[in-house]
């Protein structure tokens, strides 16, 4: 199997080791597979968009979802390291408001299947990080919404040093916190 797929506690959002076949050259690995991806994880999506970023050490960008048109995403990164999160905004769901966060970089090439009805974020932890995401549905920013990055009653566990403060976009710093936030069903 080209991936080894690990579950999360929030059971939908999965991690993803692509097999990388080094040798004194370098490396190579095959980021996507479709046929792959679909055996692998169960889930069967068909991404219409791809999407890189680059940002520098401290910034944090999210938390972000489409209300209509939720975007699954299948992110990575492809220099530098971040922490990864999702949170579950399915009022439905057993798991709603809860968090899950990993490390993902260059060097350990994990990819992070984040399905829709989720929250996504990432804070850069590296100098500068590239970011890699393919989406399911296309960008439509009158159904964006950002979530309170910091609102304590999710509680995420941001890895910031000495209580830095991270560099937000102007919508990110005026998210609402869960208990106003638009959510899904």
């Amino acid at each position: 199997m080209p991936y080894t797929v690990t579950p999360t506690a929030l059971p939908e959002v999965l991690i993803l080791q692509p097999q990388v076949h080094g040798d004194t050259r370098g490396f190579f690995l095959e980021s996507f597979n479709q046929r792959d991806f679909e055996r692998a994880t169960g889930v069967q999506a068909q991404f219409v968009q791809d999407n890189h970023s680059l940002s520098r050490r401290g910034v944090l960008r999210g938390l972000h979802y489409q209300l209509q048109r939720p975007q699954g995403r299948l992110v990575r990164v492809v220099a530098g390291t971040v922490f990864d999160v999702a949170v579950d905004l399915r009022r439905s769901s057993a798991h709603f408001g809860k968090w899950v966060g990993a490390i993902i970089s260059a060097e350990n090439h994990q990819q992070i299947w984040i399905p829709p009805g989720f929250a996504h974020g990432f804070l850069v932890l590296s100098e500068t990080a590239e970011f890699l995401y393919k989406t399911t549905d296309y960008y439509a920013p009158e159904y964006e919404r950002s979530l309170l990055w910091n609102d304590p009653d999710i509680g995420i566990a941001w890895p910031l040093e000495n209580g830095q403060t991270p560099l937000l976009a102007a919508k990110d710093a005026a998210a609402c916190a869960l208990a106003q936030a638009d959510c899904y069903a």
